[in-house]
């Protein structure tokens, strides 16, 4: 690497360290701040973290099964899941923007599966003329 790069990379690493000790000394104070105890505290950071990366890993999961685009569209509908939950358990206002949110995003999920729908009636598997006509070896 050139000189230029070495900097850049000591300036990242500099920036990242300074962001993390100025992190660590935020969390402590907010788990003191925080209404239910400093003990719940990190266990919602530590249960946050794990869900979070479960739900990454399900979406990668989506990805390498199905494809990029219905990993997208399951990302898209839980936005709005999200929002409705906050609605009942937090008992935030249903604002318009939430409202159009989900329709839009029942809109497209809904409107995917039917053209997938679509698609799989059109493409009828091939028969296999050295079988008699099935698609399945008979014996």
């Amino acid at each position: 690497m050139g000189k230029s790069q070495d900097y850049s990379l000591d300036e990242l690493w500099i920036l990242s360290d300074r962001l993390m000790r100025k992190l660590g000394r935020a969390i402590p104070k907010e788990a003191r701040e925080y209404e239910i105890g400093k003990a719940k505290y990190y266990l919602v950071l530590v249960v946050t973290a794990v869900l979070w990366q479960c739900f990454f890993l399900g979406a990668t999961g989506v990805i390498f099964s199905a494809s990029s685009l219905f990993s997208g569209i399951m990302m898209a509908v839980c936005l709005p899941i999200t929002e409705i939950l906050a609605v009942i358990f937090y008992y935030e206002d249903f604002k318009a923007e939430k409202g159009i949110s989900l329709a839009l995003s029942i809109w497209g999920f809904f409107s995917y599966f039917y053209g997938e729908f679509k698609k799989s009636k059109i493409e009828k598997p091939a028969l296999n003329p050295e079988h008699n006509g099935f698609t399945t070896m008979q014996t």
